[in-house]
């Protein structure tokens, strides 16, 4: 039975949801993912991905359903925007600015992320971030210019190091972070700037059986 545990994270509360045991077969999900064919990743995920088998939704069907009502309030609709296998594959001297920083996904409240960890419990979980200079933990219609502008004005000051970032920077300080345990998931709102906790000693292989192995998705409250 999945484990739902309720977060209220950073100064602005926002909520997330933790899920244990968020699939009722995470040995045949990794077994899938060990035959899928994988592609380089779009936007700015530094890896690959794959197509989740037919059945991936219906089968968490009831731990989403739960969460949405419980931690988001929401008892409406949701619509499926995206969602994949994903591996962690880019080496930290070739990660681009962008993916050197926490980001956000998609203005509007009702976009929600959903990470489902499928890996050794060692390979990473996610973090979640406050921009120092704004203050703002969340990126809607109105913050994004000046949020946007501010950061841009501090990485051509200071451009971050060739890294995945891990805690706190000067730039950015960690309000919370979820380790990645294999089978468990984390639900969040797509605004929150966060970013993938990839340890140092990460193994950054691109064998799904070895690597950083996630589910990612995008969903809308409709």
């Amino acid at each position: 039975m999945p484990d739902i545990v309720a977060r209220q994270i950073g100064t602005e509360r926002q909520p997330i949801a933790i899920v244990d045991h968020f699939h009722p077969d995470p040995d045949g999900l990794r077994a899938f993912a060990a035959a899928a064919r994988f592609e380089p990743a779009r936007r700015q995920y530094p890896g690959m991905r794959a197509a989740l088998p037919d059945d991936y939704f219906d089968a968490v069907r009831p731990a989403m359903l739960q969460v949405l009502v419980h931690v988001f309030g929401h008892r409406g609709g949701i619509a499926l925007l995206d969602a994949s296998f994903s591996v962690v594959t880019t080496p930290p001297e070739r990660l681009s600015i962008e993916q050197r920083l926490p980001h956000f996904d998609a203005v509007d409240p009702n976009r929600i992320a959903l990470v489902h960890y499928l890996g050794a419990d060692d390979s990473g979980g996610t973090a979640f971030y406050r921009h120092r200079a704004t203050g703002f933990e969340t990126i809607d219609v109105q913050r994004a210019p000046a949020y946007l502008d501010t950061l841009n004005a501090e990485v051509r000051t200071a451009p971050p190091p060739p890294a995945y970032i891990v805690g706190s920077t000067a730039q950015f300080e960690q309000v919370s972070a979820v380790d990645g345990r294999c089978n468990r998931a984390v639900i969040y709102r797509s605004a929150l700037l966060h970013s993938g906790a990839i340890p140092a000693d990460a193994v950054l292989s691109d064998d799904p059986a070895r690597g950083r192995l996630t589910v990612t998705a995008f969903l809308s409250l409709t």
